[in-house]
């Protein structure tokens, strides 16, 4: 089941509802890319609330469609990071210092909106 990808404004929305696996994670990082490509999004907001255990390679997949939107134009910020996601991440040496992240959606667009300077 492919991840929904919304369009709001000049941003996209993702929320990850359910535990993926390395082909969806495939599938959704060639999504977003194109998204961010056909749209000229200039941030994204993945929220990761629902998502209560990571692997490792989610994990990178992960890391990778931060760094690939970066490099495409588009600030990425992460919420609704979960204890076990936060640890996964640190444990597997993903490092995010450089991410912004939030506890929610909203509080996502919120800093979003701010690390673009709009």
């Amino acid at each position: 089941m492919p991840i929904p990808i919304l369009k709001l404004h000049n941003y996209l929305l993702v929320s990850i509802q359910t535990e993926i696996d390395d082909k969806t994670a495939i599938k959704f990082q060639e999504n977003l890319l194109d998204k961010i490509y056909k749209t000229g999004a200039s941030g994204v907001v993945i929220d990761l609330t629902s998502v209560e255990i990571i692997d490792s390679f989610i994990a990178k997949v992960l890391g990778d469609v931060v760094a690939m939107s970066d490099l495409m134009g588009a600030k990425v910020v992460l919420t609704g990071i979960q204890p076990a996601v936060a640890m996964t991440l640190i444990d597997l040496g993903i490092h995010m210092q450089n991410i912004p992240t939030a506890l929610d959606l909203e509080q996502g667009l919120i800093k979003l909106h701010q690390e673009l300077g709009e």
